[in-house]
C-alpha cells in the first residue's frame, strides 16, 4: 500500500473526506419549456488529499429535468486498470452525509460522461424522483490520480412542468411451487446500470443458457437496477437485489437487500465497514468480500485481515484462467488459512460478469437450500451449504457419514478422536480431472482421477478433525485449474468462528 493510500485514510478516519469542496452554483427560474446552463471547471492531482468532492448547486422551482456531462482528458492506462479516472454521481437536497440514503439519486463512477433524471425516468445508475427545489451535490471521485487531470461539468436544468411518477417494478422475491433442493446462481453480475455493456434482458438469457437458477444484481455503489427487474424476470427465474460496494479500501456485495435499498460505500475504515455490514445483515442481506486479492490498489482487500465483518468470501472471481488464476489461487489459499485457523466464512463463486464475453456462471456457486426464494438462497449462502463449479456441467455430491449422521457442505458431523468418518465424493462433468480432500493445513485424506469424466472418491477420516472440503482440478497439480470446489463438512463438537 503507498503512503498516498495510507494518508487518504487517515483523512477519512479523521471525517474528512466528506466535505463540500466548491462554492454554491445557483440557478434563476426560468419560463417552461426553456433550460438553463452552467460549466463548473476544476482540477484534481497526485496531492489531492480527499476520496470525494462535491459540487453543490441550487435547483429553482420549476424544474422537471437534471441533465449533467462532464468531461476530462483520456485516462493514462495502468496495469490491468485505468489511472486518472473522476467518477460521478449525485445527491439531491436531504444531503449527501455518510449513509444518507434519502438524499442518493444515482452513480455511474467512470462509466458514463453524461446523466439525466427526472420524475418519470433515469439514466441506468441513477434513480427517478421528483426533482426537488433546494441544494443538490454533484459528487466527483477522483481515483488513482497520478498527474493533474482537469475537469468540466456542464449542468443543464430544463424547465417545465413534471411527468408521471416513475413506479418501481422489482423482481419478486421468490419463484412459487419450488422446495428444497440444489439451486444454481451467480451472485456478481453487472448490467448497464453501473459498467457493464449488457442490458438486464441480456443477462437473463446468459443465465438461463448458462444452466442458473437464480443471479444477484450487483451494479456498483448504486441501487436503480433493482428497481425494474421485475419489468423483465420470467416465472421460473430468481433475481436477487443486491449492490457491489466498492470502496476505495476493497469490494463487496451486499445481496439479499430489500429493492431499492442503497448502501454507502464512502470510507475506508474498518469502523464504517463493519456499521454498513450490519446495515445489510438487519436488512436481511449478508456481505461477501469481492476479489480479495486483485493486485490493485482499492480493489484488493486493504481491510481487516481476517474479514471480521464480512460474511462470505469470494474464493473464486471469473475463469480459473489467466491473470484470473493466480488471484482465485491466492484468495482460496487465504481462506484456507483462516478455516485451519478456526474461522469460517462461506466460499463463494461469481463470474464478476460485464459483457458477454465474461460469461455468466464462470464461476458459479450450488446452494442447498429450502426453496428458490432470495430468504432461502441467502440462509444457505450463509450457512455455507454449498459448493463452486466452473459451470453447470459440473455436478458433484459430498457427504460425511458417522453412524447414523450424516452432513454435507456446512453441515456438522460430530466426532471424536478414534473415531472415523466416512466421507465421499461423486464428481460428474470433470474429464481429465482429479479431485483431493483436504484437511485444516496441508492435510490430504485421499485423490482419484476421473475415469469417463467421473470420479468417485471414498476416504475414512479420523474423528476430531476439524473440518474436510473437496476440490477438483484440471490436471494433478495443486496450482491446476479449479473445477470445483466445496465449503467444509465440519467433524467436530465446537463450532468454528464465523
Amino acid at each position: 500500500m503507498s503512503n498516498r493510500h495510507l494518508d487518504r485514510r487517515a483523512l477519512l478516519l479523521a471525517g474528512a473526506g466528506i466535505a463540500t469542496t466548491a462554492a454554491l452554483t445557483t440557478f434563476e427560474p426560468a419560463a417552461a419549456g426553456s433550460s438553463t446552463r452552467k460549466v463548473l471547471r476544476g482540477h484534481f492531482g497526485p496531492t489531492n488529499s480527499q476520496d470525494w468532492h462535491y459540487l453543490p448547486f441550487q435547483v429553482p422551482k420549476g424544474v422537471r429535468q437534471i441533465e449533467v456531462s462532464y468531461s476530462y482528458p483520456p485516462t493514462v492506462p495502468g496495469p490491468g486498470y485505468s489511472q486518472n479516472v473522476i467518477d460521478i454521481g449525485i445527491f439531491d437536497p436531504p444531503g449527501n452525509g455518510l449513509g444518507n440514503a434519502q438524499g442518493f439519486r444515482g452513480w455511474s463512477g467512470g462509466a458514463r460522461t453524461s446523466f439525466k433524471l427526472s420524475k418519470t425516468s433515469a439514466t441506468p445508475g441513477y434513480v427517478p424522483g421528483p426533482i426537488t427545489p433546494g441544494r443538490w451535490r454533484i459528487a466527483l471521485g477522483p481515483y488513482q490520480v497520478i498527474s493533474r487531470v482537469d475537469y468540466e461539468v456542464t449542468i443543464t436544468l430544463h424547465f417545465g412542468k413534471s411527468g408521471t411518477a416513475f413506479v418501481p417494478t422489482p423482481a419478486p422475491v421468490e419463484v412459487t411451487g419450488t422446495g428444497q433442493g440444489w439451486y444454481r446462481g451467480d451472485l456478481h453480475v453487472h448490467t448497464v446500470h453501473s459498467d457493464g455493456s449488457q442490458t438486464q434482458v441480456d443477462v437473463l438469457g446468459y443465465a438461463k443458457a448458462a444452466g442458473l437458477d437464480f443471479i444477484g444484481t450487483s451494479e456498483h455503489n448504486t441501487s436503480s437496477a433493482t428497481q425494474t427487474w421485475g419489468r423483465y424476470v420470467p416465472d421460473d427465474f430468481l433475481v436477487i437485489p443486491g449492490e457491489e460496494v466498492t470502496t476505495r479500501a476493497g469490494h463487496w456485495l451486499a445481496t439479499g437487500i430489500p429493492a431499492g435499498t442503497w448502501i454507502d460505500w464512502r470510507y475506508t475504515d474498518d469502523e464504517n465497514l463493519a456499521r454498513f455490514t450490519q446495515q445489510v445483515r438487519k436488512a436481511g442481506g449478508i456481505a461477501i468480500a469481492a476479489h480479495p486479492n486483485v493486485p490493485v490498489p482499492s480493489i484488493r482487500w486493504d481491510f481487516e485481515p481476517t474479514f471480521a465483518a464480512m460474511d462470505a468470501i469470494e474464493v473464486w472471481n471469473g475463469p480459473w484462467s489467466g491473470t484470473n488464476a493466480a488471484t482465485n489461487q491466492a484468495a482460496l489459499r487465504r481462506w484456507h488459512e483462516l478455516l485451519t485457523a478456526g474461522t469460517f466464512k462461506p466460499a463463494v463463486g461469481n463470474s464478476d460478469t460485464h459483457r458477454e464475453s465474461n460469461a455468466i456462471g464462470r464461476a458459479q456457486t450450488v446452494v442447498r437450500a429450502e426453496g428458490l426464494s432470495a430468504a432461502a438462497i441467502i440462509a444457505g449462502y450463509r450457512g455455507g451449504h454449498s459448493w463452486i463449479a466452473e459451470s453447470s456441467a459440473v455436478d458433484l455430491h459430498f457427504t460425511a457419514t458417522l453412524e447414523d449422521v450424516s452432513g454435507q457442505c456446512g453441515d456438522r458431523v460430530p466426532s471424536d478422536p478414534g473415531q472415523q468418518v466416512a466421507v465421499h465424493l461423486d464428481v460428474s462433468g470433470v474429464p481429465d480431472c482429479t479431485a483431493t480432500l483436504l484437511g485444516p493445513g496441508l492435510t490430504s485424506f485421499g485423490t482419484a482421477t476421473a475415469v469417463d469424466g467421473t470420479i468417485t472418491l471414498d476416504a475414512m477420516v479420523p474423528g476430531g478433525t476439524p473440518f474436510v472440503r473437496a476440490e477438483v482440478r484440471r490436471g494433478t497439480s495443486s496450482i491446476s485449474p479449479m473445477v470445483a470446489l466445496t465449503n467444509p463438512i465440519f467433524l467436530t463438537a465446537v463450532s468454528a468462528e464465523g
